[in-house]
């Protein structure tokens, strides 16, 4: 559904294009069913599979693989319409490597979202802004857009392979002098995530202080 939905929209625009699937070792029919659209899509859908070792890790190989000019980072489950990529392009196009997708900042609007997830959500971004990145108001939204120089300095040189990746790119990037600008999306709760709430924000918690402590200690080679 997603490959479908993304490929719907991507096919009536004028730009060049490509969906490149990572696949870090998934039990499902994800690889089967990505291989039967290749088949129809050979200039426009590629997969990539790299053994298991996290968020960070799928995406750092994704976007090291990628060929794009920009090189657009998004969740398996679309939570975020696709056609709301126009926004991310737009401020592309005037200028800035990095735009994030943010849930957080006006305009943006939430739907289906649990409460306690929410808070959370909440919690970890406060956290975030105290100890490691201030100024942004939504590392964790798995939608974020950026120039091919940013992506491939900034994966090459970030160390965590969880969650707790944006939040290391997004402080390279801030270090680096990397134009960023956040921008509000419309995002919808899949409720079947595998996201496990409690345990899952516990390491990128720790992940977290794990990035500030590096910088502080000037760990980073640039």
């Amino acid at each position: 559904i997603t490959l479908n939905s993304a490929m719907s929209y991507l096919i009536k625009q004028d730009f060049s294009w490509e969906i490149l699937v990572v696949d870090d070792g998934s039990i499902d029919s994800t690889v089967s069913e990505v291989k039967k659209i290749r088949e129809k899509m050979k200039s426009h859908v590629r997969l990539l599979s790299v053994s298991h070792g996290g968020k960070g890790w799928a995406v750092k190989n994704g976007m090291l693989a990628a060929l794009g000019t920009y090189r657009f980072m998004a969740d398996a489950d679309l939570s975020m319409p696709i056609n709301q990529l126009d926004r991310f392009l737009i401020q592309m196009e005037l200028g800035k490597d990095i735009v994030i997708g943010s849930r957080q900042i006006a305009g943006a609007r939430r739907f289906n979202e649990p409460s306690i997830r929410h808070i959370v959500g909440k919690c970890f971004n406060w956290f975030v802004r105290l100890v490691a990145l201030k100024g942004i108001q939504d590392t964790q939204c798995g939608f974020k857009c950026f120039t091919c120089d940013a992506a491939e300095y900034l994966v090459s040189v970030a160390q965590t392979k969880g969650f707790g990746f944006d939040v290391e790119i997004l402080s390279l990037a801030r270090r680096r002098g990397f134009k960023i600008v956040e921008i509000p999306i419309d995002w919808y709760h899949e409720r079947d995530t595998k996201i496990r709430l409690f345990v899952d924000s516990f390491v990128m918690f720790w992940e977290t202080i794990k990035v500030s402590i590096r910088g502080l200690m000037e760990k980073y080679v640039s």
